[in-house]
């Protein structure tokens, strides 16, 4: 990563001062400024059906932030999920969900509080379910690790610490028109969940979440996808 970075936030507002403190704890990545370096996938996430939205631009000096890179090639896709359990809200409904939801994060977990930083795979909705359906035991870790690259979401960056929000400069806005970047939306999560389904027919004899638990797989086990981005 350049030390001086673009980076957009897609908004139903103008953000001028992102407020650090402000948000959701139940993002992906718990408490933080949610970005990404597309200006096309921010306007993409600002606009719903019935309005337009905002690509707010800002300028991120990233030197001396401490940073997690969860897409590197130290992480794997079971570090991205453990991260994922334990800040957004799953529907924990088997024993087999609760004991991989405490599993994922007694051998996957990443403390990203100790972060100013994080970049790493963006959970939208849809993305979200093949998340959730692997945690019920529905899908190989294998096809999870395909699925986070269907329809080519993107990859997220999050700001974190009060230290890096400092480091943020607003460049301006451009109005995201919801009659374009809507159904540019709609027709990305559509193409990824039909790819989904396509995949779901292959037959697949891969790892499931009860075999890394029985088998006590942990990360360094090469047959747990590395979780680079591409």
């Amino acid at each position: 990563m350049d030390k001086l970075i673009t980076v957009y936030h897609g908004s139903e507002q103008i953000v001028e001062v992102p407020e650090f403190g402000k948000g959701k704890k139940n993002n992906d990545f718990g408490l933080g400024f949610y970005c990404t370096q597309s200006d096309a996938l921010a306007k993409e996430w600002a606009v719903s059906s019935l309005r337009n939205g905002f690509s707010n631009r800002y300028t991120l000096d990233t030197e001396y932030l401490n940073i997690l890179n969860l897409n590197g090639p130290d992480y794997t896709i079971l570090n991205w999920i453990a991260v994922l359990v334990e800040h957004r809200l799953f529907s924990i409904k088997t024993p087999v969900a609760r004991r991989a939801k405490r599993y994922l994060l007694d051998n996957f977990g990443v403390n990203v509080n100790a972060y100013d930083l994080i970049t790493g795979y963006r959970a939208d909705d849809s993305y979200f379910d093949y998340a959730e359906s692997f945690l019920n035991n529905g899908i190989s870790v294998e096809q999870l690790s395909r699925a986070m690259r269907l329809g080519k979401l993107g990859e997220q960056v999050v700001i974190k610490s009060k230290f890096a929000f400092s480091k943020l400069k607003f460049n301006g806005f451009d109005t995201a028109e919801k009659d374009t970047y809507y159904v540019l939306r709609k027709s990305r999560d559509d193409e990824a969940n039909r790819m989904y389904i396509e995949m779901l027919e292959e037959e697949d004899d891969g790892l499931y979440i009860q075999d890394i638990m029985r088998g006590g797989i942990k990360n360094d086990d090469p047959r747990i996808p590395r979780n680079i981005f591409k």
